[in-house]
């Protein structure tokens, strides 16, 4: 049972992590300020609703398999299960100070705007933030490597600096390229429809 919860747990991130990219990427390519909100409010339904349930099942379902089954703090010696220790850690954390606050303000700003009725200065420059943007384009690589130690289970740190370090330079490249391809700040003033593209 307590695999089960655990498995599910990771289902529930992973998907909506994807929930997450997908939506964020819609936000970007929209023309019209409420296709924007919806996008938005898209976003912080996936984030609170599949995320957040998620990572709580897999860390309760996490700390008791580790009680019982590695006797506590006997788990640092099993590089696969230390590494996934340490980059759940570090995505909680991040996860939940970083980007969840960022798209919870997002959300908020962006419901401003829609009173309104036009962008305003503090939503344009919470949308150009580059941390919360390369922080919400890192949480899905790294969930993979996380993916990966608990599948491969190596009995030495390698894959674990190997796969942090891919996931940061591909969440630097994303953080980089994704705002060039859609400059959406410029767009949103327009009232024609567009589809979105993936």
């Amino acid at each position: 049972m307590l695999k089960f919860v655990h498995v599910l747990g990771a289902i529930l991130i992973g998907g909506g992590l994807i929930g997450v990219w997908v939506f964020d990427l819609c936000s970007r390519q929209v023309h019209q300020l409420p296709q924007f909100a919806e996008a938005i409010r898209n976003i912080a339904v996936f984030y609170d609703g599949v995320v957040v349930s998620g990572a709580l099942l897999l860390l309760a379902s996490g700390s008791w398999m580790i009680v019982q089954f590695f006797s506590g703090w006997d788990f640092v010696n099993f590089p696969w299960l230390a590494g996934m220790v340490a980059l759940f850690t570090f995505e909680f954390v991040e996860g939940n100070i970083v980007t969840r606050f960022y798209f919870m303000r997002l959300r908020r700003l962006t419901q401003e705007a829609l009173s309104s009725g036009t962008i305003t200065p503090q939503l344009e420059k919470a949308r150009a933030e580059h941390i919360p943007t390369f922080t919400h384009f890192l949480d899905l690589p790294m969930f993979f490597v996380m993916i990966a130690l608990g599948t491969i289970r190596p009995t030495t740190w390698t894959l674990f600096f190997i796969g942090s370090m891919v996931a940061v330079i591909m969440a630097t490249i994303l953080t980089i390229l994704v705002p060039c391809l859609y400059p959406w700040l410029i767009r949103l003033h327009l009232s024609e429809p567009r589809q979105f593209r993936f």
